[in-house]
């Protein structure tokens, strides 16, 4: 269906602003359509950091009143994105985190800061720009969550909508008494409208009105179907079950690319395999751990929560060193958690490094320079690190949950004997089981003409956004053509 056009509503999008991988699939998601002939804008709040990036613009909407004051929404090109950004400092230039204060509290105004996200995005819908009438209106998680929602209730005639849940812990709910302030009519605090368990659940009304729904990966569409997973939205979700499709998620190989990743002391492939040695090398210069080419490095690039099983490679270090491995770790989040890992850092100088925080560079050469990545998530909507290390040739060490399973294949005797293994799975999600998988890999560390092969197929993997991209864009074509019939 050539001509196609999508508007991508969001609340983060990278290179311009980014906390988590919802970030990375909104900026790749764009120039993956394109290769399809859909043609994508991105509307983003106007974040300090967007507004700096924005090149080209033109106002394109004043808004006299917009949720407690004037704003405007511009377009223009921004980190090689075509973007409407919406500019309105009393809602979103503050100092501070996107979602939180500098204390890491949510900002009091959260629930008006994305409902002027999800209603300007209604509204393009809608015909608020002249010359750009999107066919599609793609919602990024909770945060974009009411748009579907602004769209129905508008009434008249409306463009094809999607919600995409990138992680469906995250729900943003807010008190019913904003349902006024909002903009919504009195009826859409029910069951069949916005209402979730006596609040307004902006997730839940993307949920319920939507179109089409998706996921990022097809087992975590499944699992959300279940209680243990579906956090409350299963019985929802299970009423919507036709319109559900789960879409692996992608990487942007053209960032993440060892053969010319200028953030890497040295770069490689799946032909130049010893090269990845120096980036070892400068990786444990970094974290001033011991310089062995032979010890077993194990990295983390990761949140520091309850959902990504952190707690228990906390509880396993004792196995891990005892292998004699080393670990890096990159991360920020739980206080718990962060304390945890900096004590084990002071208690094992020259096994053990950490750094609290983000840095992009850090996080390439964490991958290009670990021989195996740790990823025990509880639950994993689909991971992003994982994706990279298969492509960086460092082994992935995951659960068997969410889109950690669609994506690893399991280094079992049978993977063994067919040479298809790309990392090590394990299953349940506990202690005992890590130091299973942990003892697996270091056997296979071992045995490291085995070794070697399993990064030459982790590294075979097709990772890229172009099946994902061509699945999105079927998906849009029958539900225009649907909607058209």
């Amino acid at each position: 269906m050539p001509g196609l056009k999508a508007l991508s509503v969001a609340s983060e999008v990278f290179p311009l602003v980014k906390t988590g991988g919802l970030a990375d699939v909104v900026g790749a998601l764009p120039g993956a359509l394109a290769a399809e002939g859909v043609e994508v804008r991105t509307l983003v709040p106007g974040y300090p950091a967007v507004m700096a990036a924005l090149q080209d613009r033109q106002e394109a909407y004043y808004f006299e009143h917009l949720f407690g004051g004037a704003g405007r929404l511009w377009s223009g090109r921004a980190g090689g994105l075509d973007v409407y950004v919406i500019d309105a400092p009393h809602l979103y230039d503050r100092p501070g985190g996107i979602y939180v204060d500098a204390d890491g509290q949510d900002w009091g105004d959260n629930a008006i800061r994305f409902a002027a996200l999800a209603a300007i995005g209604s509204g393009i819908g809608r015909g608020l720009i002249s010359g750009f009438a999107p066919d599609v209106v793609h919602a990024h998680d909770w945060q974009a969550g009411l748009t579907p929602a602004y769209l129905h209730y508008a009434g008249g005639r409306r463009p094809a909508s999607i919600i995409t849940v990138h992680n469906i812990a995250f729900q943003g709910q807010f008190p019913a008494h904003l349902l006024d302030t909002l903009g919504l009519p009195r009826s859409a605090l029910a069951i069949d409208g916005v209402e979730y368990y006596g609040t307004i659940g902006y997730l839940k009304a993307g949920l319920q009105f939507a179109d089409r729904i998706t996921t990022v990966s097809p087992s975590y569409a499944e699992e959300i179907l279940l209680p243990e997973a579906g956090m409350g939205l299963e019985g929802l979700l299970n009423q919507r079950q036709g319109v559900l499709h789960g879409i692996l998620n992608g990487l942007d190989t053209a960032v993440w690319d060892p053969e010319t990743d200028a953030l890497l002391p040295a770069t490689f492939s799946a032909g130049t395999l010893e090269r990845r040695g120096a980036n070892k090398a400068a990786l444990q210069a970094r974290f001033a751990l011991e310089p062995d080419p032979e010890a077993l490095l194990f990295g983390i690039v990761s949140r520091l929560s309850w959902q990504k099983g952190l707690d228990l490679v906390a509880d396993s270090l004792g196995v891990l060193l005892d292998m004699g491995a080393q670990l890096v770790m990159l991360g920020a989040g739980d206080p718990v958690l962060t304390e945890r890992f900096r004590t084990a850092a002071a208690a094992n100088p020259g096994r053990v490094g950490v750094q609290i925080g983000y840095d992009e560079g850090l996080a390439h050469l964490i991958q290009a320079g670990s021989d195996a990545l740790l990823v025990p998530s509880r639950f994993e909507p689909c991971g992003l690190t994982q994706l990279s290390a298969l492509r960086y040739g460092a082994l992935p060490v995951v659960t068997r949950v969410g889109g950690l399973a669609d994506t690893v294949v399991d280094i079992n005797e049978a993977a063994r004997s067919a040479g298809v293994g790309t990392g090590i799975q394990f299953q349940p999600v506990t202690a005992s089981a890590l130091h299973s998988a942990l003892r697996r890999t270091a056997a296979l560390w071992r045995d490291r003409p085995a070794w070697r092969q399993a990064q030459r197929n982790a590294m075979a993997c097709e990772v890229s956004w172009q099946r994902p991209g061509a699945h999105y864009a079927r998906l849009y074509e029958d539900l225009v053509a649907e909607r058209a019939a």
